[in-house]
């Protein structure tokens, strides 16, 4: 998937994008609206369409009825407008237009935008200037003084509850051990379920969640009982933590305070950067969708997560096109080892230029270890390795770093005696070759990243994770380099 523009600027001056289809269809909330909205990607039904320098695109789709539905696109959000009744954004023909957009760019001409299209242009670009100047104010200026004694107490009433329920939960512990994991077997799911009502009513979702989780590991398979008391340690440490969080140091005390489930606000000075956008991707969490988002800023280096959350059966508002770059300003939230960041002003959408900076497959285990010290809780972490081939494995899949495969190979030609030849171009013993995790495997994304490889080096960005690594975008080979590596080329989408 390449993301090209067609020379317009913006208003900072930079190029505006124009998004692929690919890019497009990413938006699209579900895949009815991605159908619907691919049969609208043509000329036929569109009338009066336009783009201009500071990034939108406008068009009439002629509908069911005699007046025409109008549609407008501001690419630097992205933000979109649409008179058709759909409560889906963007809707089918805001996707319709994007989609013809990005075929046909003889269909747009630049031209001073229709008076429907200015009016909401201008309402949109007020409505961001004054929250970036209350922003700057020192914002919620209209919700009036803040009352810091009550808001004090509330916390220390939820703290308190929050410790009762971490006590209680130790005594569960203690119970579970002394009468033997085999005992979880016979109780059945009830005993967890309970036991994290217990710690919802102690306002400690995330303790919560961990206890659901443990329910979920009894009797699921061979080896469960490792795999349980793994996670009772885990759930140990954060108990423990939380009792003795005034010891901690404080960006590890947030991190706990995070995994425990008390709420937090991203803090802290804006970060200004390009931030091209790696992936994005929804999952299922109970009755909500949370759609993650994965930036890499250009100029910091910093890898930032976007979260957004949707009602049951509908996607979330924030979308970004996959493979541009946003020159905008994230706030960190605080934590150690925390990537969450929430957007503020966005500046414009600009042409990607290429991966970030990767890493060999033998040194991102480090990487995920480092990672660990800062928040010992944390499921995987994002990391883009350089240079690596998937090959198939005994047990499913794995990316072998290419160059030590060459290496590899060479020792196992040299070596006549060996008893075992080498297996395929990255032997798992080398240390090179990291597990495609098992969620990866019956994804179509797989299929795509082998495709895409044709047996070449590629460069992969995803989550390493105890269980593997977990693909969510590559670049295509691109030119070969004078060290044998690759630049790297158009991103692909795998998730």
């Amino acid at each position: 998937m390449q993301l090209s523009h067609g020379g317009e600027t913006s208003p900072t001056g930079a190029p505006v994008a124009r998004w692929s289809v690919d890019q497009v269809l990413a938006l699209a909330p579900d895949a009815a609206s991605r159908k619907a909205g691919t049969r609208l990607g043509a000329a036929g039904p569109w009338s009066g369409t336009g783009c201009d320098a500071t990034g939108a695109v406008w068009g009439l789709c002629k509908g069911s009825g005699s007046t025409p539905y109008r549609t407008v696109v501001d690419t630097t959000g992205p933000a979109y407008a649409c008179s058709c009744p759909s409560r889906k954004f963007p809707c089918k023909h805001a996707l319709g237009l994007l989609l013809l957009r990005a075929s046909d760019d003889a269909a747009f001409r630049p031209a001073e935008p229709a008076d429907w299209v200015a009016t909401w242009l201008a309402g949109r670009r007020a409505r961001a200037a004054q929250k970036s100047g209350s922003s700057a104010a020192g914002g919620d200026g209209a919700r009036g003084p803040v009352d810091t004694d009550a808001a004090r107490k509330r916390a220390e009433r939820r703290a308190e509850r929050v410790t009762g329920g971490a006590q209680e939960l130790e005594q569960r512990l203690g119970d579970l051990l002394r009468g033997g994991l085999a005992a979880t077997d016979r109780s059945g799911y009830g005993l967890w379920e309970e036991t994290a009502a217990r710690m919802v009513d102690a306002q400690a979702p995330g303790l919560a969640a961990r206890v659901r989780e443990l329910g979920a590991i009894t009797g699921s398979g061979a080896g469960w009982p490792v795999r349980l008391l793994e996670e009772c340690a885990l759930l140990h440490l954060l108990d423990t933590a939380w009792l003795g969080r005034d010891r901690l140091p404080d960006p590890l005390a947030a991190t706990v305070r995070t995994r425990v489930g008390l709420p937090m606000s991203a803090e802290g000075p804006p970060v200004r950067d390009h931030w091209l956008v790696l992936a994005q991707y929804d999952t299922p969490d109970g009755k909500i969708v949370t759609r993650r988002i994965w930036l890499y800023g250009r100029g910091s280096g910093r890898t930032a997560l976007l979260l957004s959350f949707g009602a049951a059966g509908r996607s979330p508002d924030r979308a970004l096109p996959v493979g541009a770059t946003i020159d905008a300003e994230l706030t960190p939230y605080p934590g150690g080892g925390q990537l969450r960041a929430e957007p503020g002003e966005q500046f414009g959408t600009t042409a990607s230029a290429g991966p970030p900076p990767g890493i060999a497959a033998a040194a991102a285990p480090a990487v995920y270890g480092n990672a660990l010290r800062e928040d010992p809780w944390l499921e995987a972490w994002p990391v883009t390795l350089r240079d690596v081939i998937p090959v198939p494995s005994k047990d499913g899949w794995q990316l072998a770093d290419a160059h030590a495969g060459a290496q590899a190979g060479a020792d196992a030609d040299a070596d006549s005696t060996a008893d075992e030849p080498a297996d395929g171009p990255a032997d798992a013993r080398t240390g090179a070759a990291l597990p495609i995790a098992p969620a990866a495997l019956s994804r179509p994304g797989l299929w795509k990243l082998v495709a895409l490889s044709g047996g070449g080096p590629v460069t992969v960005f995803g989550e390493l994770g105890h269980r593997g690594f977990d693909p969510f975008a590559a670049w295509d080979p691109g030119e070969r380099e004078e060290g044998g590596g690759t630049t790297g080329g158009s991103l692909v989408q795998l998730v």
